[in-house]
C-alpha cells in the first residue's frame, strides 16, 4: 500500500487521518508477525513506518 507524496498532498485532512489509523494496524500486524517468525518481507516493517512518518508529517504541515 506504498502511497506517493503527491497522492498524500490531495487527500482531505479526514482522509489522511483514516489512511494513518490503518497504517497503524498494519504496522502492528506486521511488527505482530515479526515477533511470531511469521513475516514474509522484513523490509515491509520499514516501509510502512516510512509511510507512517510521511503522514504525520503531512498532518503537522497542515496544522501550522
Amino acid at each position: 500500500m506504498t502511497v506517493k507524496a503527491k497522492q498524500l498532498r490531495e487527500m482531505s485532512q479526514d482522509e489522511l487521518v483514516h489512511t494513518l489509523e490503518e497504517l497503524e494496524k498494519r504496522l502492528f500486524e506486521l511488527r505482530s508477525q515479526a515477533v511470531t517468525e511469521k513475516l514474509e518481507n522484513s523490509k515491509a516493517i520499514v516501509n510502512a513506518r516510512r509511510e507512517v512518518a510521511r503522514m504525520k508529517t503531512l498532518l503537522h504541515e497542515r496544522a501550522d
